[in-house]
């Protein structure tokens, strides 16, 4: 109560045992007087009281207070006053609402909001065309339960929203669409979903083209190198000024036919998703199998090759692909380590799934190149390229190769301090964890 009802309150009562005094003074009752007319006021104050309670059960939104006299009538225009205030405000917000689901209403990318169970809770019409969303008995639906697809419900379940998902459309499989997730507020999300059907298409266009071109010259190539080979094992009865020129030129048809074959495999890894030969392998075995090739391709270098398997776990995914992969990260630490450096491959099982990291006393990456080093042909350095004789697809077939068996590749590195490429897999793609000790 603020200072001026204070006010009007203490005069009131002070008139109203005035009028009661007086009225005792004539009548001789003083006490009597007194208390009917306290009643009187008391009773008046409870009708005031129920009045207000009836408006407050009873009112509708715009339906002002009742109408009231003295104090009480000081209560309701208040009371008026702070609900026509609250209209005009709620006014403004519901402005501020329909112009943000106008603007959203007319976005051809679909916005929808999740609370932090991750249910639906609201959508714009473009929601409607690329997710089949329906208003309004999908309200309160886990987004799950309505995109369905395996990569969405894992995607989501994960957590991590740094990369989008890429899937087709839940109404449409011709249709490609993307999804942003954001967290915000009390752990809820906002979902941006946007068509990117054309750039599946270039993507596809450019993958079948890179896949056609290289299958088409494997045929013509191996002409060549067979016919190269073939003079090269004749060059007794070849003038000698061509025997330098036909040896070169077979080193660089073998060095087209490596890149054509990682050109093919990686257009191979990016046509499905999963791979076909699902099966368990057996990683312990086939780390020895590619500890055994590395030894050989280091050869006279005095290279230490350490093999510490930690786990007997097998992992759920296509062993060809798999030894390619590996094969890469270790082959790679021959290359670049040099004569008389350390390698350690290390494998290991947790909680969290299974791990297998190759460090290296190489060179090192300087960090400005460790965010690039999966992309095809990126080279940090084309002398050192051209040593090594690398095509630059073996990191990006590393990629899409842990891609597609639910892993990750980190890589840890620093200029003449050597570098540890981790490749850190699922535990949903761990098919026998058991944790042993094996140290080679």
């Amino acid at each position: 109560m603020n200072q001026k009802w204070h006010s009007t309150l203490i005069r009131h009562l002070v008139l109203l045992i005035g009028v009661c005094l007086l009225i005792g003074l004539v009548s001789g009752y003083y006490g009597l007087s007194l208390a009917v007319g306290l009643a009187l006021y008391l009773g008046w104050t409870l009708k005031q009281l129920l009045r207000l309670h009836h408006w407050l059960r009873q009112h509708k939104p715009d339906e002002p207070p009742p109408d009231g006299y003295g104090l009480w009538g000081e209560v309701f225009d208040s009371i008026y006053h702070l609900q026509r205030r609250d209209q005009r405000a709620r006014g403004r917000l519901q402005a501020v609402i329909d112009r943000v689901q106008e603007s959203t209403a007319a976005l051809k990318d679909a916005v929808v909001t999740l609370d932090s169970d991750g249910n639906l809770e609201w959508w714009n019409r473009a929601a409607e065309t690329l997710l089949g969303l329906k208003t309004p008995q999908d309200s309160g639906q886990p987004v799950s339960n309505l995109v369905r697809h395996p990569r969405f419900k894992e995607y989501f379940e994960a957590g991590n929203y740094v990369e989008p998902l890429d899937i087709p459309s839940p109404v449409n499989d011709h249709l490609h669409i993307q999804f942003y997730i954001t967290r915000y507020g009390n752990n809820e999300h906002l979902m941006l979903v946007r068509d990117v059907t054309r750039l599946h298409q270039l993507e596809q266009m450019r993958k079948d083209f890179i896949a056609n071109v290289s299958h088409e010259l494997r045929t013509p190539l191996t002409v060549i190198c067979g016919y190269l080979e073939t003079l090269l094992d004749n060059v007794d009865d070849v003038n000698p000024r061509w025997k330098r020129p036909l040896s070169q030129m077979q080193q660089q048809g073998e060095r087209m036919q490596t890149l054509l074959n990682d050109l093919l495999l990686l257009a191979k890894l990016e046509a499905t998703d999963y791979p076909s030969d699902n099966q368990p392998v057996a990683i312990d075995a086939l780390l020895q199998s590619i500890k055994g090739d590395a030894k050989a391709l280091s050869g006279q270098r005095n290279q230490t090759i350490t093999l510490d398997v930690k786990s007997t776990a097998a992992l759920k995914g296509s062993e060809p692909e798999l030894r390619s992969a590996f094969s890469n990260l270790i082959f790679n630490a021959v290359k670049y380590t040099p004569d008389g450096g350390n390698i350690h491959i290390r494998w290991w099982a947790d909680a969290s799934g299974a791990h297998l990291s190759v460090q290296d006393s190489g060179v090192g990456i300087d960090n400005k190149h460790l965010p690039r080093l999966t992309e095809r042909f990126y080279r940090v350095d084309s002398s050192r390229n051209a040593s090594t004789g690398g095509t630059g697809l073996g990191l990006a077939i590393v990629k899409h190769v842990l891609l597609r068996h639910r892993g990750r590749l980190e890589i840890s590195s620093a200029l003449g301090q050597g570098s540890t490429f981790t490749c850190h897999f699922a535990a949903s793609q761990v098919a026998k964890p058991a944790l042993s000790t094996a140290n080679d």
